[in-house]
């Protein structure tokens, strides 16, 4: 079990007059908790749960889910002015049965030996470094989440189920076993309301979850009696002990009732479980959480995100290119949207993390309570400053073909004296993202474009407007020279802008051309700062390049 200390976190009054009305969606899931507390009566904690099952690689969802219920319980904290102990429980279901063996796993047939087996009876795929591919499993959830700094218990299902924190539930399931099976059979086919039951026995002959009917319960002695598919002999087996675990439905239930789970959110695939597993925690005796339910990531193909496929982003993969913080702010944005999440989405993440922090400093309470960055750090954002943007290092790497920082460290330096890696180890950070993301995903798509009559001549314009600049000529006057040049041309023209002087704006295409022939890519950022950082002289070679048609040839 991992737990972690609770942040401390700011009370002032104006922070709490600000979260009296803030309308963050974070906030808006907290008052829920609220309501439900003052009209049940506050419990000694109040439990935040988040759900995992180990039976594939642990996917970005997933720290997703504990990441959002993070900043729910923090908002939660800040109305109820930290008065009522939280927690955090994430509980892995790691004593289901393996039902089927994920394709991006080793050693694929020895896996199929174990099918049927609780998760934390199969062997480590990976090596002998942990007892069971469960336990693997979860040892890689808790080493993100406890790199990210969350405050939080890990539960094992497995432990609880044999330790006996389940078998006071176990047998109040077995006293309203009717009850659970008129909730759960209506909504099953013909075939499997035959075979269903809310027990999974564990077979004391193979050690398998059997998925069998019941044949038999004594409410008095809390035993179920089912017959072995193999031997065709009944069997009588006690619920508790971690003799039987729960179908899942059954088993959510079962858990909000045995620990009073008062929330957790879910995945919008899920609505329907919620929806029957909230019946049969009632029929036990006790209501059902708050939460919401959130919408899927998908990858770059539109489709779900899954541990069996291993689709879509891993923890690893984002941490590769970004930091927690950009994955983090992605993870609060819009819950209920479905979000593509795949490598194209980072740079946007991390740029966005940055002007969301720059941002904070200058706003009232009011407005920090909206920015997601209060969120992201439980209400205390670091002061870091970031003088050059993520997008405008990728395309830094780009023109200057540079294979290490000490090259771009070289451009900063000049565009931002003072800067060091010393001073700004968060940019420094950035730097090392930047290359590895260029070379892995912006390099091997660039495609370069010869330039046309116009462009040429525009192009031309454009390095006599740069040659008239001083070499030290900021991104503002920069950028102003250049749309001097596109203002002339009657094809970047674009009638719906208006210039300063009352005639035509400048159309976009004039940028994404300029992108396109001098760094072989769709579109970058504003194209005055990325001069101002890569130099003036630089630029001009580049143009000169494009112009000689140099670039073009690769």
């Amino acid at each position: 079990m991992n737990t972690h200390r609770q942040t401390e976190i700011n009370l002032d009054e104006d922070v709490i007059a600000a979260a009296a009305d803030a309308k963050a969606w974070p906030f808006e899931e907290a008052r829920k908790i609220v309501k439900r507390c003052e009209k049940a009566g506050y419990p000694e904690t109040v439990l935040f749960e988040t759900g995992y099952g180990p039976s594939g690689l642990p996917h970005i969802g997933t720290f997703g889910e504990v990441a959002r219920t993070a900043m729910v319980r923090h908002a939660f904290r800040v109305l109820t002015r930290d008065a009522v102990k939280t927690k955090i429980l994430c509980f892995s279901d790691d004593m289901d049965g393996f039902r089927k063996v994920p394709t991006n796993l080793p050693n694929q047939e020895m896996l199929q030996e174990y099918l049927g087996m609780p998760l934390t009876s199969v062997p480590d795929p990976f090596s002998s470094e942990y007892p069971s591919f469960g336990a693997a499993n979860n040892a890689r959830l808790r080493t993100f989440l406890d790199r990210f700094g969350f405050d939080y218990e890990f539960a094992s299902s497995t432990e609880y189920y044999k330790g006996g924190r389940f078998d006071a539930a176990l047998l109040r399931m077995l006293e309203v076993y009717d009850d659970v099976m008129a909730i759960i059979l209506p909504t099953l086919g013909e075939e499997r309301r035959a075979t269903y039951a809310p027990f999974l026995p564990v077979c004391p002959r193979t050690g398998k979850v059997l998925q069998v009917p019941m044949t038999g319960r004594n409410v008095n002695a809390g035993t179920v009696t089912y017959i072995d598919p193999e031997t065709g002999e009944a069997v009588e087996t006690p619920v508790t002990g971690g003799r039987v675990k729960c179908q899942w439905k059954a088993d959510w239930a079962l858990r909000w009732y045995a620990l009073g789970v008062d929330y957790e959110m879910a995945g919008k695939d899920l609505i329907d479980s919620v929806t029957l597993s909230s019946k049969i925690c009632r029929a036990l005796g006790k209501p059902a959480p708050e939460g919401f339910n959130y919408e899927l990531f998908l990858d770059e193909n539109g489709q779900k995100i899954s541990k069996s496929k291993g689709n879509g982003l891993t923890i690893d993969e984002w941490l590769t290119y970004a930091s927690e913080e950009s994955l983090a702010l992605y993870m609060y944005q819009k819950p209920k949207t479905a979000k593509k999440l795949y490598f194209d989405v980072i740079p946007k993440a991390v740029d966005e993390y940055f002007s969301f922090l720059s941002a904070y400093p200058r706003q009232d309470w009011k407005n920090r309570l909206g920015n997601p960055v209060w969120h992201l750090h439980d209400g205390n954002p670091p002061a870091i400053e970031n003088p050059v943007p993520f997008a405008m290092l990728l395309n830094l790497v780009s023109a200057s073909n540079a294979e290490n920082s000490d090259v771009l460290w070289g451009f900063i330096s000049r565009y931002a004296p003072g800067v060091t890696p010393q001073t700004h180890p968060k940019l420094d950070q950035l730097v090392g993202y930047a290359i590895r993301y260029f070379n892995d995903f912006v390099k091997p798509t660039k495609v370069f474009r010869p330039a046309d009559d116009v462009e040429r001549q525009a192009l031309t314009a454009l390095d006599q407007k740069l040659a008239a600049l001083p070499a030290d000529a900021d991104g503002a006057v920069i950028q102003d020279a250049v749309l001097d040049v596109a203002r002339a041309i009657e094809r970047y023209q674009d009638p719906n802008k208006k210039s300063p002087d009352g005639g035509p704006g400048v159309s976009i295409a004039f940028f994404q051309m300029i992108y396109q022939v001098l760094l072989g890519q769709e579109r970058g950022p504003r194209f005055g700062s990325f001069v101002a950082l890569y130099g003036i002289g630089e630029t001009r070679a580049l143009i000169a390049k494009a112009l000689a048609g140099d670039l073009a040839k690769g």
